[in-house]
């Protein structure tokens, strides 16, 4: 089950999609995809994203081996649904109904994605 909610920011975000797109994976190919001048403060700054990171539940860090490699606890999709909760919960006291009118209204769906939709409807009906 992934963790309880955890706000995450822009720059921390710019890390888990290259721990999605490349885990396990080193802090020092992060440095390179983030900042690949590679000063000290750069190098600085991906270890503390990290940290915050592993600290949030979202990471882990795998310490067997050097250089540690760290993997995601949670998908895209997991993280997506947790900060879209949160939002509700602060904009509209939880409900996601005004985020999905706004959502299906503002994009042509494919057949594909109306299907989907409708499956999910259909199951919530029983």
């Amino acid at each position: 089950m992934p963790p309880k909610s955890q706000s995450v920011t822009d720059a921390e975000l710019e890390v888990m999609k290259l721990i999605w797109d490349h885990q396990p994976v080193s802090s020092g190919l992060i440095r390179k995809q983030l900042y690949p001048a590679g000063s000290a403060s750069d190098h600085a700054t991906v270890q503390k994203l990290l940290q915050r990171l592993e600290a949030k539940g979202v990471i882990e860090r795998d310490r067997s081996s050097l250089p540690h490699t760290f993997r995601a606890l949670v998908s895209c999709g997991d993280l997506a649904g947790q900060q879209l909760d949160a939002l509700a919960e602060k904009l509209t006291d939880g409900s996601l109904v005004p985020f999905i009118l706004h959502a299906i209204g503002r994009k042509r769906l494919s057949a594909e994605e109306r299907a989907a939709i409708l499956e999910l409807l259909r199951r919530g009906k029983r």
